[in-house]
């Protein structure tokens, strides 16, 4: 067999997270990735892996890379001490009062420079390439204003021009909370983001898709329905905040319009699951946010694979309710705290993820065509991925057939 191929990695376990190919994590044995110009371009046994370039990876475990569909890795400021002020006591209702909680990080987000974001974001991004993530979504929603949430979303392309090896994809999530400017006019703040944020965001080309907050203290869903089919209208992907804190029905609505993907959803009622599994809407689930906040109500991760919902697992980086970079605890926590078996975890953080982002076609399995992101791990197998933590079993980094960690 002759095959076009620059490098092999070769002797390898190959979770291909494709269940066409086997029934547990897709796996095959003794297998090798033919990579050329940056992608896949042959998943051969190894005996049958011929070149002058061969990398031996020693029968360890290869894995797509990992994929973050959810994360507000961008902001200002710091709000650690709020958490610790939550911990003594302090209701959060007197911290916002004084000027704490989200518009704490408006405000530091204003005052700050897109470079001078970025730049505080890039150790949080490389903490999650550290641990092997190849794309990362970000979003904006801490500037709430055209040239704020402009800036936010510029600053996520720094990380392209300084040559940071992982792929990007950006959501306006400016309708993340009403902005003190507006404050009782939510439907004017609205208005802005239809005719102005939305148009600009296009213009300047830093937007793959809208985002919104559905939730009682937010945004309702004739408000978000309306957003959602603006952006629909402008040609983006479509996506919600929806059931975290209580049932709006906005699961349900962002389903109808065809949205990527329902996130939190840990008050989801039987029509939110019916409505996302018939439009095929992912469900990325968002146990940092819920383990930080000390929540009781689960999603309903049962019910989700009971109707075939692919579920997505992601860390909802966020300096207030998950400052955590980590995708590995993220898988660690969908685990313990939502009963997700750790192959689900993992598809969660790979295909279903690259789902999540529309991206499937590049990213999120082993396959030929497919972009040559993938991580080898110094693991027995793909299940330490997702349980150890503390010690991290990457092996070796690779985006777009170059090695970038390792």
């Amino acid at each position: 067999m002759s095959h076009q191929v620059d490098c092999w990695w070769t002797n390898a376990r190959l979770a291909t997270m494709d269940p066409a190919v086997a029934q547990a994590y897709g796996a095959l044995e003794n297998h090798a990735i033919g990579v050329s110009d940056g992608n896949i371009v042959a998943i051969v046994p190894s005996t049958v892996a011929r070149g002058q370039k061969l990398v031996d990876v020693g029968g360890r475990w290869i894995t797509p890379g990992l994929i973050d569909c959810h994360t507000h890795l961008i902001y200002g400021g710091n709000r650690s001490l709020e958490w610790e002020m939550r911990l003594n006591g302090v209701p959060y209702a007197e911290i916002a009062r004084t000027g704490g909680g989200i518009l704490n990080t408006v405000r530091a987000t204003r005052e700050s420079s897109s470079d001078e974001l970025a730049a505080k974001a890039l150790p949080r991004v490389r903490a999650l390439m550290a641990e092997g993530v190849v794309l990362v979504e970000i979003k904006s929603g801490y500037g709430l204003t055209t040239d704020n949430e402009l800036k936010m979303l510029c600053a996520a392309e720094r990380f392209v021009h300084w040559n940071e090896r992982i792929a990007i994809s950006r959501s306006l999530l400016a309708a993340h909370a009403v902005p003190p400017e507006f404050a009782g006019r939510a439907d004017d703040y609205v208005e802005l983001i239809i005719s102005d944020m939305i148009p600009q965001c296009i213009e300047h080309k830093v937007v793959d898709a809208v985002d919104v907050f559905c939730e009682s203290i937010a945004f309702s869903v004739p408000q978000c329905e309306r957003i959602w089919r603006a952006a629909k209208q402008h040609g983006l992907g479509i996506k919600g905040h929806v059931e975290q804190l209580s049932n709006q029905h906005g699961a349900a609505a962002l389903a109808r319009l065809g949205g990527w993907s329902a996130d939190h959803l840990e008050y989801l009622d039987d029509d939110g699951v019916q409505a996302m599994a018939k439009a095929g809407t992912v469900a990325v689930l968002l146990p940092g946010a819920f383990y930080f906040l000390r929540e009781k109500q689960k999603p309903p991760v049962e019910k989700l694979r009971l109707a075939g919902v692919p579920m997505a697992v992601a860390t909802d980086l966020n300096p207030g309710t998950s400052p955590f970079a980590s995708l590995r605890l993220a898988m660690n926590m969908a685990c313990v705290l939502f009963g997700l078996t750790p192959e689900e975890a993992l598809t969660g953080a790979t295909r279903h993820a690259a789902r999540a982002l529309r991206c499937e076609d590049r990213f999120g399995t082993l396959a030929v065509g497919k972009s040559a992101s993938f991580v080898v791990w110094d693991v027995e197998s793909p299940v330490e991925i997702v349980c150890a933590l503390g010690v991290n079993p990457m092996y070796q980094r690779v985006m777009h057939g170059e090695v970038t960690h390792g």
